[in-house]
């Protein structure tokens, strides 16, 4: 079954270094965590052609999921669904579903006297102007709805650049699908530290132990300086259940901690909190 997934990011503050990309941050270890294999980040500017180029590339490689960040807002430059109208060779419409959410969001802005009259402003509506044949998904904190639509056998979903809103939609909308669609499979993972041991040295115990264990793939991450070697050596899985999983990466910590022991290392279990 196809657990592939990629994530488009659409923002000028992004790619000028203004905006630290925390989404992708997430949005990667979320879907991570659920047993999705993320295959490739992109981030792109407020462009239109960008953001249809970027999703036609993606398109075309196939992958189950295509999850975009950021554009949906009321503003000029909030261009994510004309670009996806554009990727899709399709037009832009006012869908009566996604109208209504925007129109209870400000109704319930009115009540809470946030804002004093519901006025459906040009902008306002601009939030639910959907690329034909698409399902606005409810935003728990925000106005602009999420938006998915099916093409072929890819699912893509446009979900708000707000982390807060962005979250709430993945957590109450996209959640059930991912879980849906990858069945039991769930990732486990664990990570040790590899000290007094070079990471040309590790490399080839890696490379035995990633052999002897086909399942667990293993990295290393450098947190020390070359003459205090201190390494994070992280090991994953994806399995059906705990007890698998658990045997699997067992398995690997003892035959790579023997190895590293074996060339003058040490190795202690990283600390979770």
């Amino acid at each position: 079954m196809n657990q592939q997934m990629e994530i488009v990011c659409v923002g000028n503050e992004l790619l000028i270094g203004k905006t630290l990309n925390t989404n992708a941050h997430w949005l990667a270890r979320r879907a991570t965590s659920l047993g999705i294999i993320v295959k490739r980040i992109t981030v792109v500017r407020d462009d239109i052609d960008e953001i249809a180029k970027a999703l036609c590339e993606s398109l075309r490689r196939k992958p189950r999921f295509i999850i975009t960040t950021g554009g949906l807002g009321p503003t000029f430059d909030d261009k994510t669904l004309e670009g996806i109208a554009k990727a899709l060779n399709c037009k832009l419409e006012i869908n009566e579903k996604a109208l209504k959410m925007v129109r209870e969001k400000y109704e319930a802005y009115v009540k809470a006297g946030r804002i004093e009259k519901v006025e459906l402003t040009q902008p306002r509506v601009k939030m639910a102007k959907l690329p034909e044949g698409a399902e606005p998904l409810p935003n728990p904190i925000g106005t602009a709805p999420g938006v998915m639509i099916r093409v072929k056998e890819t699912f893509l979903i446009a979900l708000p650049g707000v982390p807060s809103e962005m979250e709430a939609i993945f957590e109450e909308s996209v959640v059930p699908l991912l879980k849906k669609e990858r069945g039991e499979v769930t990732f486990f993972e664990i990570s040790i530290y590899a000290d007094n041991i070079m990471e040309s040295t590790l490399a080839p115990l890696i490379d035995k132990a990633m052999h002897d264990n086909p399942y667990v793939y293993i990295k290393s991450h450098p947190k020390g300086e070359e003459k205090k070697p201190h390494i994070e050596t992280h090991f994953s899985t994806t399995a059906k259940n705990s007890k698998t999983a658990e045997d699997r990466l067992g398995m690997a910590i003892i035959q790579l901690s023997e190895l590293v022991e074996k060339n003058g290392g040490r190795v202690k279990l990283k600390k979770t909190h």
